[in-house]
């Protein structure tokens, strides 16, 4: 079974639905991942900066930040950890990538799941693996791929 707990610590409008989430979510993870628990919680600039200032040491809003679980295997409980990802940024770099908003949510959802994997983009080798596997997962979601120069449609 599979739970998406979704936060909306925020006043923006055009935010996606648990439904969005929950399908961009499943797709992002591998097959024997089916049972999954995770937490979304969508913020403000300021609670966006805060928590990059805190966790990475950024002092500036961010699109999307991950913080895997911590919970020992042995225990065998489903949870992924949280994604906190800032609604003002994601509109943002969506209009300046001239990109349709919702592939853009889409984007940041499976980029951050992909973190709550193991996967990360520190190195040339890890961004390639990362930016392919992204891009597959999207189209197969009927997104085009967010890494091309110029995106302007949405494949849905």
């Amino acid at each position: 079974m599979s739970a998406l707990d979704l936060q909306l610590a925020c006043q923006a409008d055009n935010v996606p639905t648990a439904a969005d989430f929950a399908r961009w979510v499943a797709a992002s993870l591998p097959a024997e991942k089916q049972a999954w628990d995770l937490t979304i919680r969508l913020v403000e600039e300021e609670e966006s900066q805060q928590l990059n200032r805190d966790y990475r040491h950024i002092d500036k809003p961010t699109n999307v930040l991950s913080f895997p679980s911590d919970v020992p295997p042995e225990l065998n409980i489903p949870l992924l950890g949280d994604l906190v990802i800032c609604a003002d940024v994601v509109s943002r770099e969506a209009a300046e990538q001239h990109k349709p908003v919702d592939a853009h949510w889409a984007h940041m959802t499976v980029h951050g799941c992909l973190h709550l994997l193991g996967y990360d983009h520190i190195d040339d080798a890890e961004a390639t693996e990362m930016e392919s596997l992204e891009t597959r997962i999207l189209n197969g979601l009927g997104f085009a791929d967010p890494y091309a120069e110029s995106p302007t449609s949405n494949l849905n």
